[in-house]
């Protein structure tokens, strides 16, 4: 028989948990695992540290029996590749990935990087995103975004979900990353950024030093996606910090070492029976 769930939550009251607007955690014999409400017609999931040692090939039966696995191995670029180029090791080099037929699971890892999971209801497509400062500066999101678009999806019918990541106060980098990261935005990028408070200069900031920013990656996120017509309500921000949340995630700022949590989508059969 399984493990009974693990309890990341016991020193929570009662009172606090699931309390997260728009946002569940649901329990299985595995462990707990996390789910965006806006997303509840896909069987998906971000999983934690409590995952630990378990990959896509186990995860995917949390989600839903008999889905097929499909994942990456992330490079940190803007490339999207499709589902059926991702079945078996040796896994593509790319940081964006969509589903072709109904059933299949896909996935992205990381541990502080944004996971950004896609789907369309009408059609029935999904897509995940690693969605780390380099990816998003090599437009990673609109290269999704358009590949599903050769599938028949439009923009304005997508649901994303943004999961756990670092939060701006915890991500302190150079003025040229938080600069690369806005190029892709329409406009002056770097400006809209400050202008919505994804970015935050650095007021401890030495002439000694190059420029310092706090970026906001799920913000910057954000905004790329509304450039590629997602609308700004359909785009769901998980509250959680991996770096602050040590309990529950793994994050490379806080611990410098190579874990991961991994985060996964399925889609489901596909209007007018494509695949």
């Amino acid at each position: 028989m399984a493990d009974p769930p693990s309890a990341p939550f016991a020193d929570w009251p009662d009172s606090t948990f699931n309390t997260l607007s728009g946002w569940t955690w649901v329990g299985c014999y595995g462990g707990y695992l996390l789910q965006c409400d806006a997303l509840k017609d896909f069987a998906h999931g971000f999983f934690t540290r409590h995952w630990s040692g378990r990959g896509p090939a186990e995860l995917a039966g949390y989600l839903s029996p008999g889905l097929t696995v499909h994942r990456l191995r992330q490079v940190h670029g803007g490339a999207v590749v499709t589902a059926r180029d991702a079945v078996a090791p040796p896994w593509p080099e790319a940081d964006g990935l969509i589903s072709t037929a109904g059933g299949q699971s896909l996935w992205v890892c990381g541990a502080d990087c944004t996971p950004v999971l896609l789907a369309d209801p009408r059609t029935g497509h999904v897509a995940v995103c690693h969605g780390g400062w380099r990816s998003l500066a090599a437009g990673v999101l609109a290269a999704a975004v358009e590949r599903l678009m050769v599938q028949g999806m439009e923009p304005a019918t997508l649901q994303v979900a943004l999961g756990p990541a670092v939060s701006g106060p915890c991500y302190q980098v150079e003025r040229s990353v938080s600069s690369k990261v806005a190029a892709p935005l329409h406009g002056d990028g770097w400006q809209r950024l400050l202008a919505a408070g994804h970015v935050t200069p650095d007021p401890q900031h030495s002439d000694q030093q190059p420029l310092q920013d706090h970026l906001d990656i799920r913000g910057a996120a954000a905004l790329q996606l509304q450039d590629s017509g997602i609308l700004a309500s359909a785009i769901h921000t998980c509250p959680y910090c991996t770096f602050r949340e040590a309990k529950l995630f793994h994050s490379w700022r806080r611990d410098q070492r190579k874990a991961v949590q991994w985060s996964g989508i399925a889609g489901q059969a596909m209007a007018g029976g494509t695949g």
